[in-house]
């Protein structure tokens, strides 16, 4: 059975989803939960992330380490994998990550894996962004969240 927490952050209610094993998911405020196959429960797991992400967002955290567990298609793996790979304080373009990903065409697409990124903050999506350093979507249209996630790393965006 999945179970649920949620964190109230400097960016709003996070609510973190585990399977009891690995974080399956972590949603963002303002998201609707009525249709989350979940229960409130306190997995070890959940506790940990909960104290992990307070300690990232104190800026005493700079890498999670926590089991999460994705599901994706290849293309949306390879992405996923590349935005591990972006270290805290750092950003990368759309493209950056194409290229990482195996696929520099893909421009486009690296914007919908990310979009489809069950685990924002976990595997760093928010650290993507237009080659001209402008802030695109995050979360689909949650651009204020991504500058504060950023702002908190001190990565230049502007």
């Amino acid at each position: 059975m999945k179970g649920f927490i949620q964190y109230d952050s400097p960016i709003g209610i996070l609510t973190i989803v585990s399977d009891g094993e690995s974080i399956t998911e972590v949603l963002l405020p303002e998201t609707e939960l009525s249709a989350l196959d979940a229960e409130p429960a306190e997995y070890c797991v959940l506790i940990e992330a909960s104290k992990q992400l307070q300690e990232y967002f104190n800026g005493t955290r700079t890498h999670f380490q926590l089991p999460l567990f994705t599901e994706g298609t290849p293309f949306q793996m390879r992405v996923w994998d590349a935005l591990r790979t972006i270290p805290f304080g750092e950003s990368l373009s759309y493209a950056e990550i194409a290229e990482k990903a195996g696929s520099p065409k893909a421009v486009r697409a690296v914007g919908q894996a990310n979009k489809a990124n069950k685990l924002p903050i976990l595997v760093p999506c928010h650290r993507v962004i237009g080659k001209n350093k402008s802030l695109t979507g995050y979360a689909g249209t949650k651009t204020d969240l991504k500058a504060v996630l950023l702002e908190l790393e001190k990565v230049d965006f502007r």
